[in-house]
């Protein structure tokens, strides 16, 4: 191996990012176009590339979809809006008004595709009932900081929404629909992607009272009223969904996949854990940091070093009031308690590019992370408590940078293991 570990790290981490890209991964999934009139809706920090995509193989679409800033990229038909995320904003409640007025009055005879990825919870926003923006702000705000997994904060989002947990699908009944998705979230469930625009909710929205009262998340009377009333979310069963189809095309199992192919290309022993682990980002990582001394101790001068992979989608309880995300917290977590091993390396990003607070993947460590931390005089105990991974890494020059990859298939961790001293 002529590359440094760290290089190798990263050209995985390339590699899983690059497969996910729609324009690799979306055409041979999108049908040849239907007669009569096609309209293209969609939402996540992926539904740009998406729809430049479709539009490469269809031609220009009338059309709506919404991306982060930074986000979007050039249609000729299908326009690209862009609003905030992870806390929506005024622009997003603005397009999607415009994208449910797009759907309103197709009939039987016309077709949607919907383009649906990580990131459109935030960004497709219709609050229910009399729940005003910054309501909506608070809650979401309160919900990430609350270490709450994924799929219970999109349940809670679902119920409080208009649009989620199967509304898109109903706004564009009686049309036919097709759903394609990128998948970033843990079991690659439709419903829980980009909290379901087009997937009924089987829960009731006492369920949605419950997550936020265990969290202790205050809820504002609006809320409160919603949770006690009719539901917004369809059921599973409405006929409203009857017509709708829903296709998850990248996850990231295959990226994962990809990663451990051209790692055994390179000749290391491969180990993939799972593409759906959860939890909180410092115990996960200390349990990894277990498995890898145990997997080094059982290595001999020789031979092949162990490649260990996992996707998922990690959380930080916010304890402190730092910079950081759950990559970034990963990451310094393990090389705390790896303390300074000789010979492993690992890597964790968002294959988004955007880890939690800042607008970096995540980071890289090896033996030699804590003794750069003492050189630039910082303490990574502190950081840790503090929720200050990113400033942690950017001290120490173990940041991963890459801006806007336009694909979202979550959580990307590796590390390898060679044989220690």
């Amino acid at each position: 191996m002529t590359e440094t570990p760290e290089a190798l790290l990263r050209r995985l981490f390339d590699r899983a990012v690059a497969v996910a890209d729609p324009m690799q991964s979306l055409p041979a999934h999108l049908p040849p176009r239907p007669a009569g009139r096609v309209v293209v809706v969609g939402a996540g920090k992926a539904s740009a590339r998406m729809a430049e995509a479709v539009e490469a193989q269809w031609g220009p679409c009338e059309g709506l979809v919404i991306t982060r800033y930074g986000y979007g990229r050039p249609c000729a038909g299908i326009e690209i809006a862009l609003a905030a995320h992870p806390v929506p904003d005024e622009a997003g409640v603005e397009a999607t008004a415009r994208m449910l007025d797009l759907l309103e009055g197709l009939g039987p005879e016309d077709f949607v595709l919907a383009l649906i990825s990580g990131g459109a919870s935030s960004l497709l926003i219709a609050p229910a009932g009399n729940i005003t923006l910054a309501e909506k702000q608070a809650i979401n705000e309160a919900l990430l900081a609350s270490g709450a997994p994924i799929g219970r904060m999109n349940a809670v989002r679902k119920h409080l929404s208009r649009v989620k947990g199967g509304g898109l699908a109903a706004a564009a009944y009686p049309a036919r629909m097709l759903a394609l998705m990128i998948s970033d979230v843990p079991g690659d469930d439709p419903a829980v992607i980009g909290s379901g625009p087009t997937v009924g909710e089987p829960s009731a929205p006492d369920a949605a009272r419950a997550i936020l009262e265990e969290h202790g998340i205050k809820m504002p009377a609006s809320a409160q009223a919603v949770l006690a009333g009719p539901r917004y979310a369809l059921e599973p069963d409405d006929p409203r969904l009857a017509r709708t189809e829903n296709i998850v095309f990248a996850a990231p199992s295959h990226s994962l996949a990809a990663a451990a192919a051209m790692a055994e290309a390179e000749g290391l022993d491969v180990q993939i854990l799972g593409d759906d682990i959860e939890g909180e980002a410092r115990e996960v990582a200390l349990n990894h940091a277990r498995l890898a001394i145990e997997a080094q101790c059982a290595l001999a001068s020789g031979d092949r070093p162990i490649l260990i992979l996992s996707g998922g989608e990690l959380t930080v309880t916010r304890r402190g009031d730092g910079v950081g995300g759950p990559n970034a917290e990963y990451a310094l977590a393990l090389a705390i308690a790896l303390k300074g091993a000789p010979g492993i390396y690992a890597i964790a990003c968002d294959t988004d590019g955007v880890d939690g607070a800042a607008e970096v993947a995540g980071a890289i460590i090896g033996p030699g992370t804590l003794q750069a931390a003492q050189q630039a005089g910082v303490c990574p105990e502190k950081a840790l408590a503090q929720n200050d991974a990113h400033r942690f890494f950017a001290a120490v020059g173990g940041q991963v940078i890459t801006g806007p990859t336009l694909t979202n298939v979550n959580d990307f961790r590796a590390i390898l293991i060679r044989p220690g001293a």
